[in-house]
């Protein structure tokens, strides 16, 4: 980039650099979330499930995984070569050493640094269903071929040009046609939305969390025992960070420092705030109480549902679609009872539940192409097709590399289970009680 580029870009490139140290903070945040939920045995190996997640994906996203999601070199819509870009190679300078500029004008480093911490998140997302009960080894062996075979090519299918996006050989362009782009290109008529992660972050984590609960099983007691959260204030404290990550998340998915971000940033305090409101409604008319733990899961349940819809609603829809899955998920969470799958820390009933809704939800509430604002059925159509695909490809990947990694033993014994993961798992204990 040219000096006077740079320039011009300055204030978008300063925006983004902010946003992925806000979203790189989200994982720290979901380790506190986690932590807290777990029991004090456990807290420490639930929080080390979310620091080994993103020690793993940082090395293997410098290898091989921006390559595999944004590569220009695309196999069948569903991948990209990783071996285009391997090592970041001609991603971040030319051959006179001068920065390559990325989609959006700012240096193309500055977006692989954004990149990078959406699959972190995501990846750590799914541990919350595996507390208490799982290896650590196998738990860091799965996070790199997870993100290889599932993240990766999920993220290039919506955000990369791929199957799920709005490209002339999308899905969403065979099914209701293209139209041009004004640049001598075809994009679909109706393209798919999912402005920071609907698909990619929480459809994906969820239905990987609930294939792997069912997989690897419950852990002892449950149904039977109350396994209740050890440290409500770090639940508090996670949600807090989570909140506050969630601004470089959605507000910088708009890649600059404009009025779609600031719209991102109103949607999504607006969301969240009503999916609190709806949570601890629930709460109390069901059992009569409004409790802590029920405002930090809202706050969770409203950023996910807004996460794919965040560019494309206004306020007052917001807050309907925040409201809404703040009640989703606060009746969503008790179906791991009903139907005997331990989701322990429920990922299942927030973010694949919310996740579900807001992906779909933008076929109601999408301002341009909403049916309740003037839209026709298309858009919808797409919004669950996409959400449908998502949920089959991440479930059928995810059983396969689950039963693939069996014979290296996902659970702890029974012993060092009842003792404590992480005493066996770390030789560690969070409180000295002596």
């Amino acid at each position: 980039m040219s000096p006077d580029e740079v320039l011009a870009n300055s204030g978008n490139a300063a925006w983004m650099l902010m946003s992925a140290s806000l979203v790189l903070l989200m994982t720290p945040g979901v380790a506190f979330f986690y932590g807290g939920m777990s029991r004090s045995k456990s807290v420490l190996n639930m929080m080390m499930m979310s620091f080994g997640a993103m020690a793993v994906i940082a090395v293997i996203y410098v290898l091989w995984g921006w390559s595999m999601s944004y590569g220009t070199d695309d196999i069948g819509g569903i991948f990209a070569n990783p071996f285009e870009f391997f090592g970041l190679k001609d991603s971040i300078t030319d051959a006179d050493g001068n920065f390559i500029a990325g989609a959006f004008g700012y240096p193309n480093v500055i977006d692989i640094a954004f990149q990078v911490t959406f699959a972190m998140i995501t990846t750590a997302l799914i541990s919350g269903a595996l507390a208490e009960r799982v290896k650590f080894g196998t738990w860091l062996l799965f996070s790199g071929v997870w993100v290889t075979i599932v993240y990766f090519p999920l993220a290039h299918m919506v955000w990369g040009g791929g199957l799920l996006s709005g490209s002339e050989d999308g899905l969403a362009a065979k099914m209701f046609g293209t139209t041009d782009d004004g640049e001598g290109g075809l994009v679909a008529s109706v393209a798919p939305i999912d402005f920071a992660g609907g698909t990619v972050v929480h459809i994906n984590a969820g239905i990987a969390a609930f294939v792997l609960a069912v997989i690897i099983g419950k852990r002892i007691g449950f149904g039977k025992t109350a396994f209740r959260p050890h440290n409500l204030p770090f639940v508090m404290l996670g949600a807090a960070l989570l909140w506050f990550g969630w601004f470089g998340f959605n507000a910088g998915s708009a890649f600059a420092a404009d009025g779609n971000a600031g719209l991102a940033w109103v949607n999504t305090t607006s969301a969240t705030s009503a999916a609190i409101l709806g949570w601890l409604l629930t709460e109390r008319i069901r059992d009569g109480r409004a409790t802590s733990l029920g405002a930090a899961s809202g706050a969770v349940a409203g950023l996910v549902a807004i996460t794919p819809a965040a560019g494309a609603l206004s306020p007052v829809g917001s807050l309907v679609l925040g409201a809404i899955a703040g009640i989703l998920s606060a009746l969503a969470v008790g179906l791991k009872f009903k139907f005997g799958y331990d989701d322990s820390l429920d990922v299942v009933g927030v973010h694949l539940v919310s996740g579900l809704w807001g992906t779909v939800a933008i076929g109601f509430f999408g301002t341009s192409t909403g049916l309740f604002y003037g839209g026709d059925y298309k858009q919808l159509v797409v919004q669950i097709v996409i959400a449908l695909f998502a949920l089959v490809f991440t479930g059928i990947l995810t059983a396969v590399i689950a039963f693939a990694l069996k014979p290296l033993g996902w659970r702890v014994s029974a012993e060092e289970e009842a003792q404590g993961i992480d005493e066996s798992e770390h030789a560690e204990t969070a409180y000295d009680f002596a």
